[in-house]
């Protein structure tokens, strides 16, 4: 089967997610530490219920699928088909009240990511893909996604979530790609790559991702035209710094500018 055949059942797991979410979202929830120690790594009762629901569907209509969460243990993660879901990825918003996050529910197939969705619920927006095209559906209609051309740093926009999460020397690095983009701004998590596809931002680069941060958000990026990278232009993104860019002369720009810091 094609990734075009599970689009319908991609819908119906966003859907369930958002029903698990929204009852938490702007309430006294509690919200536990994940990080033992290290920088704050928050986790709520919503993203468990979401990740419980979508997996619990998961199994019902494909048994023989695996599925990598970010809040329980893998499951069958050498089948052909591997589910990789994020419930809430930007829960540091979620608990601030902030509409700035989204669920992702990437499917991979044979190890390359072949379809992803970000849904936030709240919002009503879907962000979806194939990686051959991209689409949106929310308040403002549906249309196609497509990225937009932008011939240099000096004209570009972008985002990153934090430079304080970034390592002391990813930072620099990161820095002198900052000082010469037209707007540099923080924060957005999963929204940033959305507004790539989308061709209101040009540039994202971040550090420290997980597989399930990034893989739901391939198929959407490049199925709107735009390019996903590490740090040095490879595929490999298992050690977390990607670069993200609508317009493949700003994505080789920051890649030079990336190496020489």
């Amino acid at each position: 089967m094609g990734a075009v055949d599970f689009e319908n059942f991609v819908h119906e797991l966003a859907s369930v997610s958002g029903q698990a979410i929204l009852p938490f979202f702007r309430t006294a929830l509690g919200v536990e530490d994940k990080s033992r120690g290290a920088a704050f790594d928050p986790v709520t009762a919503a993203d468990r219920a979401a990740e419980q629901a979508m997996r619990a569907l998961i199994r019902r209509t494909f048994p023989s699928h695996g599925v990598r969460g970010e809040e329980f243990p893998d499951d069958g993660t050498d089948a052909d088909y591997v589910w990789v879901l994020d419930p809430i990825d930007g829960t540091k918003s979620f608990i601030c009240g902030l509409p700035a996050w989204g669920t992702l529910i990437g499917l991979c197939h044979n190890g390359q990511p072949v379809y992803g969705m970000m849904h936030q619920p709240f919002i009503r927006e879907r962000f979806y893909g194939d990686g051959a095209t991209a689409r949106y559906r929310g308040p403002a209609g549906e249309r196609r996604l497509s990225v937009r051309a932008c011939a240099a740093l000096e004209e570009a926009v972008m985002l990153t979530t934090s430079p304080l999460l970034m390592s002391e020397e990813n930072r620099a690095r990161y820095v002198e790609v900052e000082k010469r983009v037209r707007l540099p701004r923080y924060g957005g998590d999963c929204y940033a790559y959305c507004m790539v596809a989308a061709g209101h931002v040009d540039l994202v680069i971040e550090t420290n991702l997980n597989d399930f941060d990034i893989l739901p958000l391939i198929p959407i990026i490049e199925g709107a035209g735009g390019i996903v990278t590490n740090w040095e232009g490879g595929s490999d993104l298992a050690g977390g710094r990607v670069v993200v860019a609508g317009d493949r002369r700003v994505h080789e720009a920051a890649l030079k500018v990336l190496a020489a810091g």
